[in-house]
């Protein structure tokens, strides 16, 4: 017979509980949440007139006298139920920016908008995806004594694709700070895009504001030599935002000239370094500018909007360019599971981030993400709804009131008691997790056989 194992011996335990369901009903709640929030607390709402309690609840008669809510990390690799919903809601948020909706009128898909793509610079030659990679003529070496070219063909899943043809030519400190001035370049890249507008319709370009709104979504997407790309939707708007029409002189190919002159301009100078010097960072020489076009004629708005919600949910580790955890000793950097090129990238991130001139960077902070530390996905104020807004939509239409009744105050008190499952509730809350997941995708099979919305 089979000897059953810690898991299954917790798992059995807990079913046992006289308060099972009541945990089941938790853990479903929190759609099998591999990673949940406990808490340990009372809520109670009272007339604010009489003083008589309305409705009173205690997690003192919660099994385990706590309350598990989910953790809504949007990494896959941490919690897979937590980014399904992460990304639902990044497709949503994307979306009713392109095709209105949440708040946002459908006639924002009638504006100038776009699909852009800016690309970090070459820090050194590495092998690609291709017919041959690298080939070159001379068959001549470098000053480590490596050759300069390749010629080999390399699949997609091969694991030089990325790496440096020579680690020793390779510019880890331009990568590593690069990295860290990514958020100062997307500012001045924003800045420029405006600037460059107001002076093609002949304004102050003080005054663009009270002509146009300049609106977006980008997310960071990392590549398989470790560095960031930035895909961005840009639209633009009235001065009022969604609800205004954009002035005559705003069409899609004025926007894209000025995205494309705002990108080759940029330049962030780093803090001068004994050890670096002063680098002067730009965004690469590959720029792409897709109009997204209501007619059809352009990339699909539903596909850009999924191409952006998977991003998001991806992390580090899944890209093979860092970890989701942050490293605090060199040790953990050394048994991280990655390359040896993220690796080095990793190492210097931690050798600057001890230099003064790179203190405000936090790069010790961020090696673990190889000195990137922006968030994943950033948007304008302008473009559509937000993460609260639809949580609160969901919480409303799940029957789950946020705001107080008229006539009634509530008193609160909670607190943060642990957080995690034990291995036996880790394998039941899979098992919900997994369920659910088929459920959602009996549904959608369900929508689409009768011609509804897949979404």
């Amino acid at each position: 017979m089979r000897q059953l194992s810690e898991a299954d011996r917790d798992a059995i335990r807990i079913a046992q509980d006289p308060k099972f369901t009541r945990w089941l009903d938790q853990i479903t709640a929190t759609g099998g949440c591999a990673h949940p929030i406990h808490l340990s607390g009372s809520t109670t709402t009272h007339d604010a007139a009489t003083g008589e309690i309305q409705h009173h609840y205690d997690t003192r008669y919660e099994p385990g006298e706590r309350l598990s809510v989910r953790c809504r990390n949007r990494r896959a690799t941490v919690c897979a139920p937590c980014s399904r919903l992460h990304a639902g809601d990044t497709f949503h948020l994307v979306r009713a920016g392109l095709l209105g909706g949440k708040s946002v009128p459908a006639t924002v898909r009638d504006r100038p908008r776009l699909f852009v793509t800016l690309t970090a610079p070459s820090f050194g030659p590495v092998h690609r995806i291709g017919e041959r990679c690298r080939p070159r003529r001379d068959a001549g070496q470098c000053d480590h004594g490596r050759p300069l070219g390749c010629g080999a063909i390399h699949a997609a899943t091969d694991l030089l694709v990325g790496q440096p043809i020579c680690p020793g030519c390779y510019d880890y400190p331009a990568h590593a700070l690069w990295h860290a001035h990514a958020g100062k370049l997307w500012d001045r890249f924003v800045i420029g895009v405006r600037r460059h507008l107001a002076s093609s319709a002949g304004l102050v370009q003080s005054r663009f504001s009270d002509h146009a709104r300049l609106s977006f979504a980008r997310v960071a997407e990392y590549q398989r030599r470790g560095a960031v790309h930035v895909h961005a939707v840009v639209r633009l708007d009235g001065p009022a935002g969604p609800d205004d029409e954009p002035p005559a002189w705003g069409t899609v190919d004025q926007l894209a000239d000025a995205v494309r002159a705002s990108a080759s301009r940029v330049l962030v100078r780093t803090p001068y370094s004994p050890a670096v010097g002063e680098l002067a960072l730009r965004w690469g020489v590959q720029i792409d500018t897709r109009p997204l076009h209501s007619g059809g004629t352009g990339p699909d708005d539903d596909a850009v909007a999924a191409y952006v919600a998977k991003y998001v949910t991806k992390g580090a580790s899944e890209t093979g360019a860092g970890t989701d955890h942050r490293l605090t000793t060199w040790d953990d950097i050394d048994a991280a599971p990655v390359t040896g090129h993220v690796r080095t990238l990793m190492w210097t991130c931690w050798r600057l981030g001890c230099l003064p001139e790179y203190e405000p960077l936090h790069l010790r902070a961020w090696a673990h993400t190889l000195g990137y530390r922006g968030h994943i996905l950033t948007k304008s104020r302008a473009y559509s709804t937000t993460y609260a807004a639809l949580r609160a939509d969901r919480a409303e239409h799940v029957g789950v009131a946020l705001d107080d009744v008229p006539g009634t105050e509530t008193e609160t008190n909670w607190r943060y008691i642990g957080s995690g499952h034990t291995p036996g509730a880790a394998l039941i809350a899979s098992g919900i997790a997994d369920d659910l997941a088929r459920s959602r995708e009996f549904a959608r099979e369900e929508s689409r056989s009768a011609g509804g919305d897949a979404i």
